[in-house]
This record gives structure tokens, C-alpha cells and sequence, in this order.
């Protein structure tokens, strides 16, 4: 895997910029194991009036654990929410299909008939393909889209299904018109930068969207993003970025407490992430509870004494002692 050794290469990419963000939704529950979709279509829109986008059905929204059937109920409280006319994206899937092909033709229909933009996430076919075959997986699908798709390589410290491609695989994936950008998830910054200076030189308008949680300041070398940890803080996340397009020095300093953030929602084990998300929003009043998908992995109630603490940093919080109070004290487990 081709890497950036220089620093002064990377230096060189620092400035200011407009910054593409697309906050990887959460999708969250309640305690019986139902959705909330009141939460989610509040949550999608406080998002939206943020100034980011959305992306529905990833990794963040469980995409992965959920039925067609439900994805689609996502999709269509997505544009229930939004209304008519706002751009969202929207995990396509082949799950466990041995001809991915035709399964992520359905999937891209029904993103597609909401006005979505599909992003491909990786299957368990895919595994073991050569450079040409995987690409031309993916020339196929995106080649069948009415407006374009988004790539996505996927560590599989997220999930199981994911991968990060060889230098031959992106070279050739780059190349293919109908792929708008990818998202990049290794969590390397030295791969997302040999990423850059390959986009830098091939194809300028491509856009790599950093998914990279635990580097949240690639926007400043050239990454747009998207990404799990701006469904914690979107507003704070819109605001950093706001910062970065004028100069102002005061995107450092939010990006230290949003990066904080992602250094205590991210650590291992990585896909917990999504359960700090939700215990973080209700910490911080924005959603009723903290319940998950029943399947996945969670957090102690510890988390959220931590929690407590990025919050607070980031301004989200007004009381501490009040939110100690009512929403720590009460779910630690030795209490």
C-alpha cells in the first residue's frame, strides 16, 4: 500500500476550504427494539438545518443489520423529513448475495426512487476479487445509475464485509466516471494521503470523503467527508467547517473538542461506536434514550461520564451537575 512519506508534501495541502460534509446518520431505537423514527426524523433534520448532509443506512445506521424492508422505511423517512427537493445518500446493498450485480441494481432503484444517491458499500463477494474484476464490478453498477454513486472502502475493524483496496484497485476505480468520490475509512492517515495525491493527479474533482474518526482534521489537507462521529455534534461539525472556509483559527480549537469526541466514541471496541452516539445525543438531549439495534455491540454506562466531559467541551451541556444528575448518575451500573 503507496504511502505519503513527506511532510513537507503534506504541509503543503493546508488552507483554507469549502468542505463537503455528510454526516453518517444514527438510527436510533427504543428499549422494546422498535425504531424511533420520531427521533430519527428529528435528528435527520436538525442535521440538514446544520448545514450538512445526510447518509442514511451506513454502518452508522445499522445499515448492515437491517432488512430491505426496513432500509426502505429508512429511505422513506429520510425524504419525509427533508421534503421534497434535498439531497441525502443512502448505503446500497448486496449483502450476502453471491451476484452482487443485479442485488445492488434493487438496492440503487429504491435509493434512486427517493431521490437518494447511492453509496456502494462493500459485500463479502467482492473478497479475493483481482484489481479488474472488482472494478469492473463497480464500473457496472455506478455505470447504471441515473445520477452517479459514491465508493466506499470500509476497514473491517468496522464490519466484516469491508475492505481496503490495493493501490491498483483505486487507481482503476478512480477512472470511472459515474463514482462522484469514495469514502475512506482505513483510519490511516498516510493511505488517505496517497489517496489525495492520487486524486490530485488523475482526476481533480473526485472527491475523497474521509471517514476517518479518529483524524477528523483531514478536511484540512484535502479530504471532504463523511463520516459516524458528525451524527454526535452535527451543528458543532458545521460549525468547524464554517470556520475553515473563512481562516479563522477558531476551526483548531473546535476541531480539538470535536477530535476529544471521536477519541472517546471510537476507541475499541470500534463498532461500540454507535451506542456511544446514542447515549451522547440523550446525554445531551436530543433524543429520549440511548437504546440500539438489539444485535449490536454496547457501551457500559460508564461511557457516559466521559461523555459528559466532551460535551461540556463542546458546549452542548449548559449544567453539569444537573446532567451528572439525570443523565450519568443514574445508568452507572456500581451505583
Amino acid at each position: 500500500m503507496t504511502t505519503v512519506g513527506s511532510l513537507e508534501t503534506t504541509w503543503r495541502r493546508l488552507g483554507r476550504r469549502r468542505v463537503h460534509g455528510i454526516a453518517a446518520v444514527l438510527l436510533p431505537f427504543h428499549a422494546d427494539g422498535q425504531v424511533d423514527w420520531q427521533g430519527f426524523e428529528r435528528h435527520v433534520v436538525l442535521t440538514r438545518d446544520a448545514g450538512l448532509d445526510c447518509a442514511v443506512n451506513m454502518d452508522t445506521g445499522f445499515g448492515d443489520l437491517l432488512g430491505r424492508e426496513q432500509r426502505c422505511a429508512v429511505l422513506d423517512a429520510t425524504r419525509r423529513a427533508l421534503g421534497d427537493g434535498s439531497r441525502f445518500y443512502a448505503g446500497a446493498y448486496a449483502d450476502a448475495s453471491p451476484d452482487p450485480e443485479p442485488a445492488y441494481a434493487r438496492s440503487i432503484t429504491e435509493i434512486e426512487q427517493c431521490g437518494a444517491t447511492p453509496v456502494l458499500v462493500q459485500c463479502i463477494a467482492m473478497h479475493g476479487m483481482d484489481a479488474a474484476t472488482k472494478a469492473g464490478l463497480y464500473a457496472r453498477v455506478a455505470g447504471a445509475t441515473a445520477a452517479g454513486a459514491v465508493g466506499f472502502e470500509l476497514s473491517p475493524r468496522f464490519a466484516p464485509h469491508g475492505e481496503i483496496w490495493d493501490d491498483e484497485t483505486f487507481a482503476r476505480i478512480i477512472e470511472i466516471p459515474e463514482l462522484l468520490g469514495a469514502k475512506h475509512s482505513s483510519l490511516e492517515r498516510e493511505v488517505e494521503l496517497a489517496r489525495l495525491a492520487v486524486r490530485d493527479r488523475t482526476r481533480p474533482e473526485f472527491r475523497v470523503y474521509t471517514g476517518n474518526d479518529l483524524a477528523i482534521d483531514m478536511v484540512a489537507y484535502g479530504s471532504d467527508y463523511l463520516l459516524g462521529l458528525a451524527t454526535f455534534a452535527p451543528d458543532r461539525f458545521a460549525e468547524r467547517d464554517r470556520m475553515l472556509a473563512e481562516g479563522d483559527s477558531g476551526f483548531l480549537g473546535l476541531n480539538d473538542g470535536l477530535q476529544h469526541l471521536g477519541n472517546v466514541g471510537f476507541r475499541t471496541p470500534i463498532p461500540a461506536y454507535k451506542h456511544a452516539a446514542a447515549q451522547f445525543l440523550h446525554l445531551c438531549g436530543r433524543l429520549d434514550g440511548d437504546a440500539i439495534h438489539p444485535k449490536a455491540p454496547r457501551r457500559p454506562g460508564s461511557e457516559r461520564i466521559a461523555l459528559l466531559d466532551c460535551a461540556l467541551r463542546l458546549g452542548l451541556v449548559g449544567d453539569r451537575e444537573a446532567a451528572y444528575r439525570e443523565c450519568v448518575e443514574p445508568y452507572l451500573e456500581d451505583r
